[in-house]
């Protein structure tokens, strides 16, 4: 078994100089950040009195659903003779907020990356890579709800 270790910090901004001492008496803004990349600014989703310009937790787990399907799905394609000349992924989920007596959960997500390959490219085997990809990503493989894939592959002509 081979671990990999990641670190990040996540830094709250919000104390508006009174703390948390009521409910909206803060901001919900915090940055993410890791040694050696960007920050990232952050907030928590408007619907929960965030600021709808920063990125909130549940934009960044269907990112990184979406972006580790894309890293392998290219890797796959790479190593089976599909060149991809371009890649873009559409993603969505879906949250249930939940209640007083249960706790809100992401329900399912759906990727739709729309994928150019070129020309002479096998179709058929660019379509089935997805499903590759799906099984070996592991975020996906980390999450306890559905993340489907419905993919458009063209040809460049």
């Amino acid at each position: 078994m081979k671990i990999h270790r990641y670190q990040t910090t996540v830094n709250w901004s919000g104390n508006t100089g009174r703390g948390t001492s009521s409910y909206g008496a803060y901001e919900r803004s915090f940055t993410a950040s890791a040694s050696g990349k960007p920050p990232i600014a952050g907030s928590a989703d408007p619907a929960f009195r965030g600021d709808a310009t920063c990125w909130n937790p549940e934009d960044l787990l269907l990112t990184a659903i979406s972006a580790c399907h894309q890293l392998w799905y290219l890797h796959l394609c790479a190593v089976n003779g599909i060149v991809v000349v371009a890649y873009t992924d559409h993603a969505e989920a879906q949250m249930d907020e939940g209640s007083p007596e249960q706790a809100g959960r992401f329900v399912s997500a759906t990727l739709r990356p729309q994928v150019l390959i070129a020309a002479g490219g096998d179709v058929a085997l660019a379509q089935a890579l997805h499903q590759q990809a799906h099984h070996a990503c592991f975020v996906a493989n980390s999450l306890n709800f559905p993340v489907d894939c419905v993919a458009e592959i063209a040809v460049r002509p």
